[in-house]
């Protein structure tokens, strides 16, 4: 008889049947489907823990045998990792703790996998541990990525504390949070001592307003940089720094500053030094031309600038040339040094004394006017009264002045220069050791200067050049047999200019030296041609300027234009000035290698230069020319007649030849003839006149008689 349960007893069995189906399928979930290894281990005495379950997962990712339920640790797992069990689980046992957490790798296709497992004690009713419950989870890439912050956060120390720059962590207040060995360094504090500082502590007070902005600018978000700031290191001392300021951005906050500093010094000392040397001159330590230029710009066009007048004073030394080149360059070094310091007596806040190059100084005297600038130019003639010594040597130097004034003068820089110089150049013409102010007349003169040396240089090349040719009458006999080669220019831009005015020119530019060439050149080929005409036994006389003859290849030049050109040196000769005898050492073998060659030597002018006896004696010297100085007045200034009459005694007595010049009347040739003068030319018998004109009148077939004296 089937026993048919009451609906009570119904009702409890369907309740029953349907929390066991709840419970499969809360058994599916956790075991089945989560991702967790879960193992639950019997704990027998020993202790030993046997497996007892294991889910699917757990099942697949540990290397367990087929069958491990009912097994230990060491009978399913290799020996390093189930001692590794064994004593974690033990530990389970001895702490009486709730739960353990521990650290696991597994294998899992050759592939490494970490786990943090869970021990969680299972005990009966007594508190005895029965099982252990372990759950195990994957955290292989949590731990990556921890991993890969921790390496990052130490490649971001090894790059701070490693890192040559000083690297400050602050906050947004200033605070020094961390400071790198660098910065330490750097600033001298501990980096113990660093950090809690406040970085503006550091900051030198002249930059604190301008560092405080670029902090404050990087708190917004900026990163920026400043070339031009300073700190103070803890003893004291002066550091030029570069800085960089970067936020420190987290979610879009800027919770921080990072301050980077890199340490110019000594980079800024070497830039100083540049620049001391690109606006200084080097011999003198004066400001130079490259500084005056800036100044007046600062002063005409800088905004803030009041426009008052100011005076610009150019200084020359006087004969400086001539005292450096014969002491030496070491010599006259020094006593630029001395002249520098001596006008750097008058330098202040409103007189800047600058060095041009050479000799030739600049003052910038500011806030002035013309009286005051008369008054301090005065000033700087009397510094010069006192004499310079160097090596126990005195000497004395004088400066020439020229001035010009903003902004009569002068509107820019350059104008009120070149009208200082224009000044000064007056005063050296006018006979230096004084002060002249510019005027605007001067402008004229200087620029038909500078438009005659344009012209000059190209004479040569245009054929504006030529020789004119004045007889030398003998005396005795009327005779012509020699004339004065002399240049003349006929510019096609300028008209007839005077030898008066392009000769001194043409020394002080150094052109006398092509330009004497061309004459020698040009001499020598007439003599040819009137060679080539029958014309024979003359000389013609050639002027050579000192600079001419200091040439080193002049000797040289002259015997090769002879071979060329003459059949016998005895036509040419060689007119030199008594200057040209001042230095014996170089005179004497310039003038004999000419002798040598069988030309013709004659000094001319004699009597108004350096005129010494001596060097008659020592000095090849075939012909004295009395300059026409002596021959104006000779029949009514007894001082003349007898000064002409003595060179006529002693040209005669050495054995050499006597020409006078200038002669412009009968009664001085009269005169002259009477003293037994060998020769005279000048006006009276004859201008300097055309090739043409010398062939009609003396060369028609021989040299003739000059008809007007005859």
């Amino acid at each position: 008889m089937e026993l048919i349960n009451s609906p009570s007893e119904q009702k409890r069995n369907k309740a029953s049947r349907r929390g066991m189906k709840i419970e499969k399928i809360l058994y599916d979930v956790i075991f089945k489907h989560i991702k967790d290894m879960v193992f639950i281990m019997k704990v027998d005495k020993g202790p030993s823990f046997r497996y007892i379950f294991a889910n699917e997962i757990a099942s697949k990712r540990i290397t367990l045998t087929d069958d491990p339920f009912g097994k230990t640790f060491q009978e399913v797992l290799p020996g390093e990792v189930a001692e590794h069990l064994q004593q974690e689980y033990e530990k389970v046992l001895q702490t009486d703790s709730s739960t353990l957490v521990f650290d696991a790798s597994f294998l899992e296709k050759g592939k490494e996998y970490y786990g943090e497992t869970v021990l969680t004690p299972v005990r009966d009713s007594e508190g005895e541990i029965q099982y252990i419950v372990g759950i195990t989870r994957d955290v292989t890439t949590s731990l990556n990525e921890k991993d890969a912050i921790i390496h990052a956060g130490q490649r971001y120390r090894s790059i701070v504390e490693h890192n040559i720059d000083a690297i400050f962590s602050i906050n947004l207040e200033g605070q020094i949070l961390e400071a790198n060995p660098a910065a330490a360094a750097l600033t001298g504090y501990g980096e113990y001592m660093l950090k809690g500082m406040s970085i503006y502590d550091l900051v030198y007070d002249i930059d604190f307003e301008s560092f405080k902005s670029l902090v404050e600018d990087t708190g917004n978000g900026k990163a920026l940089e400043s070339l031009d700031c300073r700190f103070t290191g803890n003893d004291g001392h002066l550091l030029t720094l570069h800085i960089r300021t970067v936020p420190i951005i987290v979610y879009g906050d800027v919770l921080g500053i990072y301050v980077i500093i890199r340490d110019i010094s000594e980079q800024s000392k070497n830039v100083e030094m540049i620049r001391y040397m690109a606006f200084h001159d080097q011999l003198t330590g004066l400001l130079n031309r490259r500084a005056l230029l800036d100044r007046l710009n600062e002063e005409l066009y800088s905004p803030s600038r009041n426009k008052k007048e100011f005076a610009l004073i150019s200084i020359d030394l006087d004969r400086f040339k001539h005292l450096n080149d014969s002491l030496g360059h070491l010599v006259g070094d020094e006593i630029l040094k001395k002249v520098s310091a001596r006008l750097s007596e008058c330098s202040n806040e409103s007189c800047l004394v600058y060095r041009q190059g050479g000799d030739e100084f600049n003052i910038l005297l500011l806030g002035t006017n013309r009286k005051a600038a008369i008054f301090f130019a005065q000033r700087i003639l009397s510094l010069f009264k006192r004499s310079f010594y160097f090596n126990s040597q005195e000497y004395f130097i004088s400066p020439s002045i020229g001035i010009s004034m903003y902004p009569n003068d002068g509107k820019d820089a350059e104008t009120l220069l070149k009208n200082a110089d224009e000044a000064l150049f007056r005063v050296k013409e006018r006979g230096r050791a004084h002060f002249q102010f510019y005027r605007s007349d001067m402008n004229s003169s200087i620029s038909n200067v500078l438009a005659l040396e344009t012209h000059l240089r190209k004479a040569i090349d245009k054929q504006e050049l030529s020789l004119f040719y004045q007889p030398q009458i003998d005396l005795s006999t009327g005779e012509v047999r020699s004339f004065e080669a002399l240049l003349r220019w006929d510019s096609k831009e300028l008209g007839s200019i005077s030898p008066a005015t392009f000769i001194p020119l043409a020394e002080d530019t150094g052109l006398i030296v092509p330009i004497g060439n061309w004459v020698i050149e040009n001499a020598c080929k007439q003599i040819r041609s009137w060679n080539r005409k029958g014309f024979f036994g003359f000389r013609v006389a050639i002027n050579i300027s000192p600079k001419q003859m200091q040439q080193p290849s002049f000797a040289a030049f002259l015997k090769a234009a002879v071979e060329k050109y003459l059949p016998s040196p005895s036509y040419l000769e060689i007119e030199i000035t008594e200057g040209t005898l001042q230095n014996k050492t170089e005179a004497i073998p310039a003038l004999q290698s000419i002798k040598d060659l069988g030309i013709t030597i004659s000094v001319d002018d004699f009597g108004t230069g350096y005129s010494s006896l001596s060097y008659l004696k020592e000095f090849p010297i075939d012909v004295l020319k009395i300059d026409k100085s002596f021959v104006k007045d000779i029949t009514e200034n007894q001082k003349d007649a007898a000064i002409a009459s003595a060179i006529v005694h002693l040209g005669k007595s050495l054995g050499v030849e006597v020409i006078a010049e200038g002669v412009e009347n009968a009664t001085q040739a009269e005169w002259l003839c009477g003293e037994g003068c060998h020769k005279a030319q000048g006006f009276y018998f004859a201008k300097p006149i055309t090739v043409k004109e010398i062939e009609k009148r003396y060369m028609k077939t021989s040299f003739g008689i000059l008809e007007e004296y005859s």
